[in-house]
């Protein structure tokens, strides 16, 4: 199927699915920017009504991919994988391809069979480049896990920034770290979260981070991109955040929620909602936020 059909064809099934499950969500700030510079992207990419750019283009799609949609993530792959107005990279092609097939995209689950593996590092435009102060301040032996932490979160659509806030806050970048509470590793996952998102060796860096990073994208979609929110619950659990209606009164967790504020610097996080349904309690928390 050639790509303009197929982009109009993802399109229209999209919103035939919206439109029978009655889906169109109040808010979707984050599915919004992003679908608003995947459509100027593609104006770039084509020559639509502006001079043909695709060194722009690209640029407008990674930050769409990064924000969470499934046909910029394709479309980058695309350009990468053909050559289409920038070099051809198999690797990087890779990445994006493989960000479009967990969301689902039969096409890039298949163009991923003739590209192959992505490459270790992810593709620049995918970091969140103001996360760079936080390595220029670290010790040297925190570089290592900070190197980590921004070639792993792209893959979850978490922010490294906010990645490093939390382990920062956590373990303070150490990775055998152990609480009272028997939290364990660099994102101090506690033995209950380390199964449910599948971590078998909590002290393995890499292990306990991906883990962390699972757990950040469920809260993220859970809160939908609330960071204070966020920040509570994985200090106390969804379910304290949810009983309180907001951060739960107890001195540990909000000096967590500060500290990871002051880091992180932002109040929304993008999020994918996909991954799970919204808290039920988040009309009650945002009607007692506006008290």
């Amino acid at each position: 199927m050639p790509r303009a059909n197929r982009t109009i064809s993802c399109l229209t099934g999209a919103l035939i699915i919206l439109a029978l499950v009655g889906a169109f969500p109040a808010a979707a700030g984050p599915a919004n920017k992003a679908a608003a510079l995947r459509e100027e992207a593609q104006q770039f990419e084509h020559g639509n009504g502006v001079p043909r750019d695709p060194a722009k283009a690209a640029v407008l799609y990674c930050e769409a991919a990064r924000l969470g949609d499934m046909i910029a993530q394709y479309n980058l792959g695309w350009m990468y994988a053909n050559g289409r107005g920038l070099p051809r990279d198999d690797a990087t092609a890779a990445w994006f391809f493989t960000m479009a097939a967990r969301q689902g995209d039969a096409l890039a689950a298949r163009m991923l069979r003739q590209v192959g593996e992505a490459g270790e590092q992810a593709p620049p435009c995918l970091y969140d480049t103001d996360g760079r102060d936080i390595i220029a301040q670290a010790a040297p032996e925190q570089r290592k896990i900070m190197d980590l932490v921004f070639r792993l979160a792209p893959q979850y659509g978490v922010y490294p920034r906010l990645a490093m806030a939390i382990i920062r806050a956590e373990s303070n970048f150490n990775p055998q770290a152990v609480s009272a509470k028997n939290a364990q590793g660099l994102m101090q996952l506690i033995p209950e979260t380390a199964e449910r998102f599948k971590v078998q060796k909590p002290f393995d860096p890499e292990q306990n981070i991906r883990g962390g990073l699972s757990y950040l994208r469920w809260l993220l979609a859970y809160f939908e991109g609330n960071v204070t929110l966020v920040a509570a619950a994985y200090n106390a659990g969804e379910r304290t955040v949810d009983r309180y209606g907001g951060i739960p009164p107890y001195p540990e967790t909000r000096g967590y929620v500060q500290r990871i504020r002051e880091i992180f610097q932002r109040e929304e996080h993008p999020f994918d909602p996909a991954v799970t349904e919204p808290s039920p309690e988040l009309p009650k928390i945002a009607a007692r936020q506006r008290l």
